[in-house]
């Protein structure tokens, strides 16, 4: 209120193209009109006297430049008439201009003479540091007045003409930006750069640790505090930025300075507050900093984070919701004084006592410094060399590297390369670091550094490697790691990591801060979540991704045991009928399972709110988004079905042995299962009645104890499955799936089972048949794909957009002949095969005497013409690599082999597998 309107300094460090100013230049004119100003008269006020911009970008100034003369034409249409020059800059380098001392001892005063001198060296590599160049406030007027007075002296020597013309250019400009950068404003308002300092070069890592040491982890950081040294005491500054400084550790410092001034307002925005931002990892924030220090200073915020959109955050900013008023100097009862404006005083009072660092060991493991090599997914391998098949001859251990957000039990996918040749190849990497290495094969309780909302805690057994992405606590003494799992999944812990840290990353040192009570309902506790553990992993194991996958729950073995299922097979498979009964079963055994996950997750919240005094702030109830377990879902899991009767056909799965049959190694143990025998030509023969060579078969039946098997047991001897758009072959893969159906639910109900797996699998078709055609042709490696997150097991030979030519095979399975067998056997076959329809269809255009039939012959016949010339293409690169006889090795990983087995001993790539 005391101050005039053209006094009001108000600056944009970072102004880009300058729309910050423009929003700055319309309150002003309000205030100004306030004062009873012409628009005129106030828009060349407020260009002259109130609005201050830099940038280190020259084509930014020009546009902020263009924009602010624009805008004040539109308040004075004659405003481009004035000749006024606003106090904008685009920061400029003294970089080439050298100082003289002889020459500036004859131009200058010794006062100017070092303000020159000063702005030079100021002004090094300026454009490196932009508005965080910190410049002294000098007589800058009179020294701009001293230099232009040299230009109208009479100077003879032309070494001091030329210095002086050299220097006429940039001098002026220096004084402009120095004015700028030194002098007080009574607003600063922003929207800074992000960058982690340790992206920027030398000098500005250099510059940044001896000026900002308490906010130098990131560019962003480093100007909130700039800001704060450019305003006059009682004024304001204003922003946006990342909201990481308001809990990492990293800012710990900078927020303690902070806290000496005083937090007017803000908006919490998270993530996804701008349309044109996705993701999570930009979160931000938005606030206004009075330079003033009131004890017991009451802030206003407004927390945005839960809508998910621009749109939904700013409906409820203005309806008010989401309100709270914070003492900013409650921030200091929390470990690393965390901006945490949203909790109340009785979660402040729980960081008085023990934390879980006083009951456990928190611990970051394993970095390989080349993931892509070490860690592999443990369908890639031969599974019998991995910590879960044999506890002794190991080459891979299962390793914990974090995942997707799930409790209790999961997220078993990885292996680690742990032996002692792949140790001293990764200890060459830049990056490895082998922390942890003593908690390894540890009981822990595991978790995902990076989140993408919430953090969920798991339980692992002994056997485990971990990783620097997934991270683990470990008891260091007699504790009940059951307990603090339940802790860790409960509604206070959520409550507290967000008080802590709510960002991407949740590290050991947030997990450490964590206040721990031990509790009298031990052993409740425990029983409570040791069911939880048995149901997410009973949910786990459902699916063919677990190592511990047993058989498909749409068979239904799960009612019986092995031994039984084995005594009376026959009747067994007889009862069956319907897959419909088998998924609705499975749809009622999943929402089982869900409700009691619940149902346990909201009374350990019960207890855990009681032990921690949280009855008035948080309610136990848990949302079913939260409950991180499977529900049936049709399509899905007549998808995943589909997926392990191809499995069964390769011989990875078998009706009759839980588990996985064959993983690697050598098929004989396939054959021994079924007690087959070998000869000296390695001829298999199977109960000595048949030898592989007298089935005659592509498949074939292998016997059990003297007795006929599940008829569906049928390994494709050749390791390879065609999948054609018409009935080419008998041993097609829909032919071969259809028979599954048939042996798994009986021949009674085929076509009703048929018709139910169509529908769910939602795919264009006259009939059920075609429909799983199309599935497999169109969307079955597509799944394969995303099942296996890219890994695939079974490959898919491809002649391409015709559908030429297509078959699978079994990457455990692959051998050096594989490729020379599926050109001879199938491809080949499929070439006279389409020659032998060609001519029939020709002969059918060339005899027939119905129009229809004719033109529907012709249509087909150009198909068959495109999918011929697509596979005689295709021959010319499979010949390549049939020649080369390639070999794969199974620990190299699958996106390495996908690769080796399509590069020819030429060094040339042929595609001939489906893109990944």
């Amino acid at each position: 209120k005391n101050i005039k309107p053209e006094e009001i300094k108000v600056i944009d460090p970072c102004m880009g193209s300058g729309h910050i100013l423009v929003y700055a230049f319309d309150i002003l004119m309000q205030i100004y009109e306030s004062c009873g100003y012409s628009q005129r008269d106030a828009a060349k006020s407020i260009v002259e006297n109130n609005i201050y911009g830099l940038d280190i970008d020259d084509r930014a100034f020009q546009l902020a430049y263009f924009a602010i003369m624009m805008k004040a034409r539109s308040y004075s249409r004659r405003f481009l008439t004035f000749g006024i020059v606003p106090n904008l800059c685009a920061i400029q380098e003294s970089n080439e201009i050298q100082y003289d001392k002889d020459i500036g001892d004859f131009l200058l005063s010794e006062e100017h003479r070092e303000t020159l001198q000063y702005l030079l060296n100021t002004f090094v590599d300026a454009k490196e540091y932009g508005s965080i160049l910190n410049v002294k406030k000098r007589d800058y007027d009179e020294f701009l007045k001293a230099w232009e007075l040299i230009a109208e002296q009479t100077v003879e020597n032309i070494v001091i003409l030329l210095w002086y013309s050299e220097c006429s250019q940039i001098v002026p400009t220096l004084v402009k930006q120095a004015k700028v950068l030194s002098q007080k404003y009574d607003v600063v308002v922003t929207n800074p750069p992000y960058m982690g300092i340790s992206n920027g070069n030398v000098k500005l890592n250099e510059f940044v640790k001896k000026n900002f040491p308490d906010s130098k982890s990131d560019l962003f950081a480093i100007f909130i505090e700039r800001c704060g040294q450019m305003i006059k005491g009682n004024r304001y500054q204003a922003m946006i930025t990342q909201h990481a400084w308001m809990f990492l550790s990293s800012f710990e410092k900078l927020r303690a300075k902070l806290q000496m001034v005083d937090m007017i307002n803000m908006a919490h925005l998270g993530a996804r507050a701008f349309e044109e931002i996705g993701g999570e990892v930009v979160q931000t924030t938005s606030f206004v900093i009075r330079k003033s220090h009131i004890v017991e200073y009451k802030g206003m915020y407004c927390r945005l984070i839960d809508p998910t959109t621009q749109k939904g955050k700013e409906e409820m900013y203005l309806t008010g919701e989401n309100r709270y008023t914070a003492v900013q100097n409650n921030f200091t009862k929390i470990p690393g004084s965390p901006v945490a404006y949203w909790m109340n005083r009785p979660i402040y009072n729980l960081f008085q006592g023990k934390t879980l660092n006083d009951y456990y060991d928190v611990k970051a493991g394993m970095c390989t410094g080349a993931n892509a090599i070490f860690i592999l997914s443990w369908h890639e391998v031969d599974y019998r060399y991995t910590y879960m098949y044999s506890k002794e001859n190991y080459l891979y251990t299962a390793h914990n590297k974090g995942g997707e957000y799930r409790k209790w039990y999961g997220n078993r996918e990885l292996i680690l390369k742990y032996n002692i040749r792949s140790l001293s190849e990764m200890e060459k990497n830049i990056g490895f670091r082998h922390d942890g290495k003593d908690y390894y094969f540890k009981e822990h309780i595991g978790w995902s550094k990076v989140t993408s909302s919430k953090s969920s805690f798991r339980y692992f057994e002994e056997g485990f490697t971990f990783d620097s992405a997934g991270l683990g606590l470990f008891a260091n003494s007699e504790q009940n790691i059951y307990i603090t799992l339940s802790f860790l999944n409960s509604k206070i812990a959520e409550e507290l990591i967000a008080l802590l840290n709510p960002t991407l990353n949740v590290t050991p040192m947030v997990i450490k801060k964590l206040p721990y009570t031990e509790s009298e309902s031990a052993s409740i506790i425990e029983n409570v979540v040791i069911d939880n553990i048995d149901i997410c992993k009973a949910d786990w194991d459902s699916f063919e991704t677990s190592w511990d996958f047993t058989q498909h729950p749409l068979i239904g073995y799960t009612s019986l045991s092995m031994k039984e299922m084995q005594e009376d097979r026959k009747n067994y498979i007889k009862d069956m009928n319907y897959i419909r009964d088998e998924f609705t079963n499975w749809k009622d055994e999943c929402m089982l399972r869900f409700n009691q996950l619940k149902s346990n997750e909201e009374e350990l919240n019960r207890i855990f709110i009681d032990i921690y005094g949280l009855q008035n702030e948080l309610t136990p109830d848990v949302e079913d988004k939260d409950i991180t377990i499977h529900k049936a879902d049709l399509s899905r899991d007549i998808r995943s079905f589909i997926s392990y009767a191809v499995g069964c056909m390769f011989g990875r799965y078998s009706l009759d042995q839980e588990g996985l049959m064959f993983a690697g190694g050598d098929m004989k143990d396939i054959y021994a299962y079924y007690g087959g025998t070998f000869d000296d030509t390695a001829n298999i023969r199977l109960d000595g009645k048949y030898t592989f060579e007298e089935l005659g078969t592509p498949f074939y039946y292998l016997p059990i104890d003297g007795k006929e098997p599940l008829e569906c047991w049928k390994v494709d001897a050749d390791n390879i499955i065609p999948i054609t758009d018409e009935e080419y072959f008998t041993d097609d893969v829909v032919n071969r799936f259809v028979e599954f159906v048939k042996v798994v639910y009986g021949e009674e109900t085929l076509e009703e089972n048929l018709d139910f797996i169509a529908q769910a699998l939602g795919n264009k078709g006259d009939s059920s048949k075609e429909v799983i055609c199309n599935y497999f042709l169109k969307d079955f490696y597509t799944d394969h794909l995303k099942v296996y997150q890219k890994r695939p097991i079974y490959w898919l030979f491809d002649s391409g957009k015709q559908n030429g030519f297509k078959a699978l095979i079994y990457m455990h399975r692959y051998n050096a002949d594989t490729i020379g067998n599926l050109r001879v056997d199938y491809l080949h076959r499929m070439e006279r095969i389409y020659e032998s329809e060609i001519n029939r269809m020709q002969d059918t255009v060339d005899n027939s005497s119905n129009a229809r039939e004719v033109t529907a012959a012709s249509k087909r016949k150009e198909k068959l013409q495109k999918q011929l010339k697509e596979c005689q293409e295709y021959d010319e690169k499979i010949g390549h690599l049939a020649l080369s006889r390639i070999e794969i090795d199974l620990d190299d990983g699958v996106k390495v082999n996908y690769e080796k087995v399509q590069i020819a001993n030429d060094g040339k790539k042929y595609q001939v597998l489906a893109k990944i």
